[in-house]
């Protein structure tokens, strides 16, 4: 194990995991053992962590260049995996690149190799043909999420990838389900096949609700309003039911927030920051958000349109139920529209008439216009929110530290209080801007 790897140990304590978990135990031993790997297992089991464990520990501190590429379905899935190495203090650099941020900044970063590139399909196969970085020492391919990547249209690009990197040895494909066969373009001779990829302790509970009205928005709100601050995700088709449900629930006083493929990559990561820190309990999403998010467990999901393919309503399903846990997934259904062959449910469940006032948050989230370049950490903000801001610990909730901005929760009682007495006031040697998004 090479000096510049903490021991597990010390990275487990690091990320504030207690033990690994069953898949992750076995996913270990596997991949230090064999070259080419197919992992399945529920989203939100700890794959990222399965896999980056023991390829890690194959990283060669004296090579000066890529060693492993992560290939990922979505932007949110490679920031979250590119956050994780780094908060595992492994000192090997990770990047992440994808589509909507700047060629030019992606090939900044990348003249300081990484040893390990994470990145969406299309960014990856587009460095490669434009040789921004050498493949010579790539030796390990990490396809994550590779059917969904091959579901929305990524398989030139994925053919492309894997054509270009010649001396691949370690080939690793992980996934909820097998959904999809394996290309031939992957590479795979034999893989060694770990599959938890049905969870029989879940505890999941399954229910045909009722819907009164042909668009379910009213009833939608009076499901919400039942299940009050538990945290969950309602799936959507399409994004314009998401913005004419959005406009309903603000009107009932619902706190929520929307996540959809036509959403700015910067929004979409501050929705998930508001959901992560309980600004929001609720989010409206596509089935962008089915899979490979960095969130919570969830409560329950509801889908209040119902994908049209068995599998998304499984991913669906797996946000919620994981690792053993109990949940609770709602289909809103108007009884005259057909339910898909799919749906094995018969019996409806009526929603109570009683109205239900919406709880209000505990929280508001507050930006902060400085990060880790400005040598700031959590600890300083911490300080900073309590010796100036005149706060006590309880009104401090999560706090997410960006390379140039931070996230707090900040309880709403005294967040104006705070926004007032500390915008453009010096944290750490630096002028920062307070606001709330």
């Amino acid at each position: 194990m090479s000096q510049v790897i903490k021991s597990q140990a010390k990275i487990l304590q690091k990320l504030g995991i207690k033990s690994l978990n069953e898949m992750q135990k076995e996913a270990i031993n596997v991949i230090e053992e064999n070259k080419d790997i197919l992992l399945l297992s529920p989203t939100g089991t700890g794959k990222t962590l399965a896999f980056l464990l023991p390829i890690l520990n194959e990283l060669k501190p004296d090579i000066n260049a890529v060693q492993a590429i992560i290939v990922v379905p979505t932007r949110e899935l490679s920031i979250q995996i590119e956050q994780v190495i780094r908060e595992m203090g492994s000192g090997y650099k990770a990047n992440a690149v994808y589509g909507g941020q700047s060629f030019s900044k992606d090939r900044t970063a990348l003249k300081h190799p990484p040893a390990l590139l994470v990145g969406t399909p299309g960014r990856i196969a587009d460095h490669l043909r434009r040789e921004t970085f050498s493949t010579e020492f790539v030796k390990t391919l990490i396809l994550d999420e590779f059917d969904k990547s091959l579901e929305i249209g990524f398989d030139a690009d994925m053919m492309d990838i894997s054509e270009r990197l010649k001396k691949v040895k370690k080939r690793i494909l992980t996934s909820a389900t097998q959904a999809v066969d394996i290309p031939n373009f992957v590479g795979f001779g034999k893989p060694v096949v770990i599959d938890y990829s049905i969870d029989k302790k879940a505890n999941l509970n399954i229910q045909l609700i009722e819907a009164h009205t042909k668009d379910k928005i009213e009833d939608l709100t009076k499901l919400l309003e039942k299940l009050e601050d538990q945290p969950g995700i309602v799936f959507c088709n399409f994004k314009n039911s998401i913005q004419k449900i959005s406009d309903s629930l603000t009107d009932a006083g619902i706190s929520h927030g929307c996540f959809y493929g036509g959403l700015e990559q910067k929004d979409r990561e501050r929705v998930l920051i508001q959901f992560r820190n309980g600004t929001h309990k609720v989010i409206l999403a596509t089935d962008l958000a089915a899979r490979g998010l960095d969130i919570p467990e969830l409560n329950f999901i509801v889908h209040f349109q119902l994908p049209h393919y068995e599998d998304e309503f499984i991913h669906r399903n797996g946000r919620t139920a994981r690792m053993h846990a109990s949940g609770n997934a709602y289909v809103l259904h108007w009884k005259g529209a057909k339910l898909p062959s799919y749906i094995k449910l018969k019996e409806f469940v009526s929603l109570q008439n009683e109205k239900n006032e919406p709880s209000l948050n505990k929280w508001t989230t507050v930006f902060i216009s400085g990060g880790r370049k400005d040598k700031i950490s959590k600890g300083d903000i911490v300080g900073f929110f309590l010796k100036q801001g005149n706060l006590n610990i309880e009104q401090i909730g999560l706090i997410e530290l960006k390379t140039d901005c931070a996230f707090v929760a900040v309880d709403n009682e005294v967040v104006h209080g705070l926004i007032k007495d500390l915008n453009n006031t010096k944290l750490k040697n630096k002028k920062v801007r307070l606001n709330t998004i």
